[in-house]
């Protein structure tokens, strides 16, 4: 087992943690908890690549430690900040949306979850970490809010990319680079 893959399970054992932490008011450890289920999940890509210890199974697992994560996360914070939620449900929808409907069209059309870690969805993931523990601490609800905006980008992206691939790949850098390699390898052939 490498680290990599090790923190990406670390994540996925911390997405129910974050949920009894929530469903038992534990806000601070809540807190906590969540900002090393972000650190996990920042440091984990750059150790595989630094350490030659990329695996096929880290993207995916990554990939589903990130969903377990950022579908925790919004239910965890209904029980423990409601009013806070509901004043911003319609951007903690958009980021919901963002996440679900990328992987609905992978599965439609791949039958499997897609695992892209895109330039624009590593961004979006590091604003929305960000601007999120600023929204749970109460000190400004204005950075979640455009982090929903670049979710709903990174999300869309990821979609387009799943209409223009044939095939299911992982780590695709952008949907420019998906063109333009597709295009490439359409001008080679006869």
């Amino acid at each position: 087992m490498t680290l990599p893959n090790s923190l990406s399970i670390l994540r996925l054992v911390l997405a129910p943690v974050l949920l009894v932490l929530a469903w038992t008011a534990t806000e601070r450890v809540f807190l906590i908890v969540l900002t090393v289920a972000y650190l996990s999940d920042a440091v984990d890509g750059p150790i595989a690549r630094r350490t030659m210890q990329q695996t096929r199974l880290g993207p995916k697992l990554d990939s589903w430690a990130d969903v377990a994560i950022y579908l925790s996360v919004p239910l965890g914070a209904w029980w423990l900040w409601p009013d806070l939620i509901r004043r911003e449900l319609l951007y903690c929808g958009l980021i919901i949306a963002s996440i679900v409907l990328p992987l609905l069209a992978g599965l439609i059309k791949f039958r499997v979850t897609t695992s892209y870690h895109t330039w624009l969805v590593k961004i979006a993931a590091i604003c929305t970490a960000i601007s999120s523990l600023l929204l749970f601490l109460q000190i400004t609800p204005l950075p979640f809010r455009v982090s929903s905006v670049l979710c709903v980008l990174a999300g869309l992206e990821e979609i387009l990319i799943t209409l223009a691939l044939t095939q299911p790949r992982s780590n695709v850098r952008s949907l420019w680079h998906v063109l333009k390699t597709d295009g490439q390898q359409s001008n080679k052939r006869p």
